[in-house]
């Protein structure tokens, strides 16, 4: 038995910006019925957000209020949970994090079109050369329960998908 005693595991979906993190975090949500927490929106919504950075065009996110925010939402498990930074996320709250990785041509090409330029481009683009993200997931979740999911295609797209629903049944049997 799991010693958090959830009955549905809470799952980090994480990744540079434009690997496909929310496009993935939706398709599960719709087939398993978890809530989607879409860090970038509870953050907004809940005022959670301080005073904007001019070099990358965003606003600085408030790390412990959200945190306070999302403590509740965490404590019974099967939640969603999207964001492209996982180190300030308490340890407990994760049964498996996924990390989304991408190529970098399609990466500039998804990034580019939504409108990044010059630093905050580069910037992106040079996290996932460098593996940024899984390396921040690695060193701040047991190695057990990390795992990296490679997302340049549709058909990787959906198979991702059904990687993820697939250890979610096996979270729950290993959890009876």
């Amino acid at each position: 038995m799991q010693e958090n005693k959830r009955v549905q595991p809470n799952i980090l979906i994480t990744g540079t910006p434009g690997v496909g993190k929310s496009t993935i975090s939706r398709l599960l949500s719709d087939r398993t019925k978890f809530p989607w927490r879409e860090v970038s929106k509870l953050a907004e919504e809940y005022n959670c957000l301080d005073e904007y950075d001019p070099e990358y065009q965003c606003p600085f996110l408030n790390e412990d209020k959200l945190l306070d925010i999302m403590e509740g939402m965490m404590a019974k498990g099967g939640n969603i949970v999207d964001y492209h930074g996982c180190e300030f996320f308490p340890e407990r709250w994760f049964d498996g994090v996924f990390v989304i990785r991408t190529n970098n041509t399609a990466l500039y090409d998804r990034l580019t079109a939504r409108g990044y330029t010059g630093k905050k481009l580069e910037d992106n683009i040079q996290c996932e050369i460098f593996e940024t993200l899984l390396e921040e997931a690695q060193s701040s979740y047991k190695p057990e329960i990390v795992m990296e999911l490679q997302n340049d295609t549709e058909e990787q797209l959906h198979n991702n998908v059904d990687k993820i629903i697939d250890w979610i049944g096996r979270w729950r049997e290993e959890s009876l």
